[in-house]
């Protein structure tokens, strides 16, 4: 299981589970010529995007960005349009760790696309159930709203098997708040209307999580931004803003659906990385 030390901090990732999308899609208007350069594609244009689960863990808590893919609950047609080849195994990481989804006890949603929401609920018997029943789940009050009464478009990622069974451990928040003391959550936009990214600051050093506004290393620039943002134009604000800031101060960009970094220090120009940690795919 890949790791490293963040100040107090051990940070993780586990099993979520990985997707296959279009190479296209994910990189919006850039030619295939230019971003098949950074990020390589399969014969059926499409790039592999895990969706693996940030663990953040001190000696008070138990902090998961985002949940994965899910397990048990996507139809074949759904894994097949979503090149889903590996769902979901938090049950399996976390015991590794001697820990258990009840040992959960916060969870920081970026947003709650299918990718990140679908670990949020699991089956049990004929039900649906939290998977993490004793957590305090986190999301912008934008994305809160949306997610209960989406519109023509996000209903196709929105979905109320994600939300409804955990909606009483769900806390809201508007612009900006601080779930401990040195883990914020900022909401963005961008990717969606309630899209928000984590900034954790630890003794003078800061990691910053900006979810699917950069959702691997080969989307730095600012203009590469994804045909799914539902609104560009602030995807790319936020980047100028936050990719630009945490380039210059020196800080540690960590990543939910990079099938080749976990998370990296690029130098003062952007140009090279000076620190990183790579990914490990999981095995069964």
């Amino acid at each position: 299981m890949d790791s490293f030390i963040f100040g107090e901090w051990t940070v993780r990732w586990l099993d979520g589970g990985i997707t296959n999308m279009d190479g296209g899609a994910m990189f919006g208007v850039v030619p295939r010529p230019l971003w098949s350069k950074k990020y390589p594609h399969n014969d059926l244009n499409q790039i592999e995007l895990p969706t693996e689960p940030i663990l953040l863990t001190n000696d008070s808590h138990h902090i998961l960005i985002d949940s994965g893919v899910g397990h048990g609950k996507l139809s074949d047609k759904q894994k097949r349009n979503y090149g889903v080849t590996r769902e979901s195994n938090i049950e399996r990481s976390l015991n590794e760790l001697n820990l258990k989804s009840t040992d959960v006890d916060i969870i920081l949603m970026t947003h709650m696309h299918f990718d990140h929401a679908s670990g949020l609920t699991e089956i049990n018997g004929d039900k649906l159930v939290s998977s993490f029943p004793n957590a305090k789940i986190y999301t912008s009050k934008v994305e809160w709203d949306e997610l209960r009464e989406p519109n023509i478009r996000s209903r196709n990622t929105y979905w109320e098997d994600n939300w409804k069974p955990i909606e009483d451990q769900v806390i809201t928040f508007n612009e900006e708040i601080e779930i401990i003391p040195g883990v914020k959550m900022i909401h963005t936009g961008g990717h969606s209307d309630g899209h928000s990214i984590v900034v954790v600051e630890q003794n003078g050093e800061t990691m910053i999580h900006m979810a699917d506004l950069m959702p691997t290393h080969a989307h730095q620039n600012p203009l590469w931004v994804l045909a799914y943002d539902d609104y560009p134009m602030t995807s790319i604000t936020a980047k100028q803003k936050w990719v630009k800031k945490g380039i210059e101060e020196n800080w540690w960009f960590t990543f939910y659906h990079d099938s080749f970094y976990r998370a990296l220090k690029w130098d003062a120009t952007g140009k090279e990385m000076i620190d990183s940690v790579k990914r490990t795919p999981f095995t069964r």
